[in-house]
């Protein structure tokens, strides 16, 4: 199991975890911060030079997510993380690769009065806590802990307050927090994060996901809890089941839709392997329109999507990935002339 312990800079995540770590019985602290000392090792300068914050380059997030379920490996037990999460779709992604190797997670969001909190940053910055050679280091420091206090506001009117267990840690010490985060997972209050566990895969996939149309011509994408991006309805077809067959159950699941007929083939993508991804074949199939009563009657199942929308070809552009855009574009043209390609990594081949 984890206990994330989420908050902005300065609502004393690594100070509570320390002493959480003497409460949790078979306990290990592990700070992703660690990651981010390391990447001036792994990467050119130029490339780091490319974001304003470490969490931005994929190889972090992975990176926290192999080190976090190989330590949890090794040392079994609780394994306490003390870090900001305030992107969503970051969260779903590391929270979604931990979830695929097993690993529960409670996520505890530790959360100061404002004015206390701008109290313990003044107090907290000082020259020993900030590079000697960084200029004016400790102003710097500062204000860039200022000035993540409304980014942090925002993430918790948008989802955070939604996703994880408050402790008002305005009057408390840390040894305190730590006893309250420790009886929140105790007594279950800080509950296991509702996530779907979608394993990793060790090889090749076959997927398939289903086009669905509103009146006005629009394709309808969700919004995985268990992963970042925007997709099609689908899913990984399982051992045995017929292509057409998955893409109908799948969207069942995921919507509530019941579709009475086998839905049309419009692509079949070869998407190639791009490490760590395994890549494998990639079916569209064309499940039709949807008047507006049907539309209104989509579900959403809590633990597997977040959201659902229907966007023109032009938004699908913004939303979706390269591959998936590509690959709904040509979809989309296969509909239009009641055909069917083969797409190899999103490029019509054989005519």
């Amino acid at each position: 199991m984890i206990v994330w312990i989420n908050g902005t800079f300065g609502a004393g995540k690594t100070s509570a975890a320390r002493e959480l770590i003497e409460l949790i019985p078979n306990s290990t602290l592990f700070d992703p911060e660690v990651i981010g000392g390391a990447l001036p090792y792994l990467l050119p300068s130029k490339r780091l030079d490319e974001v304003n914050d470490h969490q931005d380059l994929p190889i972090w997030r992975r990176l926290v997510i192999d080190t976090a379920a190989a330590l949890h490996a090794e040392v079994g037990g609780v394994l306490v993380v003390p870090m900001t999460l305030l992107s969503q779709e970051y969260r779903d992604e590391i929270f979604g690769g931990l979830a695929s190797r097993r690993i529960p997670v409670r996520h505890v969001l530790l959360d100061p009065d404002e004015t206390i909190l701008r109290e313990r940053i003044s107090e907290r910055i000082s020259g020993r806590d900030v590079p000697r050679d960084l200029p004016d280091g400790e102003l710097r420091v500062r204000q860039w802990s200022f000035d993540h206090i409304e980014p942090y506001r925002a993430a918790r009117a948008a989802w955070l307050d939604a996703d994880a267990h408050r402790i008002d840690t305005s009057s408390l010490t840390p040894y305190e927090t730590a006893e309250r985060v420790a009886e929140a997972v105790r007594t279950d209050t800080a509950s296991v994060c509702d996530i779907v566990q979608t394993p990793e895969p060790t090889s090749e996939t076959l997927a398939a996901g289903v086009l669905l149309f509103d009146e006005h011509d629009r394709v309808l994408l969700v919004d995985p809890t268990y992963k970042a991006g925007w997709e099609f309805p689908g899913g990984v077809v399982e051992p045995g089941e017929a292509p057409a067959r998955a893409g109908v159950r799948e969207v069942a699941e995921e919507t509530g839709i019941q579709l009475t007929d086998l839905p049309r083939l419009l692509v079949a993508d070869w998407e190639p392997p791009q490490p760590p991804g395994y890549g494998g074949m990639r079916f569209l199939f064309d499940g039709g329109s949807l008047d507006s009563g049907e539309a209104r009657r989509l579900l959403l199942p809590g633990p597997e999507l977040r959201g659902w929308r229907f966007v023109s070809e032009q938004e699908a552009a913004e939303l979706l990935p390269a591959v998936r855009y590509e690959r709904l574009r040509w979809a989309l043209r296969a509909r239009e002339r009641g055909a069917t390609l083969y797409l190899e990594a999103g490029v019509p081949l054989g005519g």
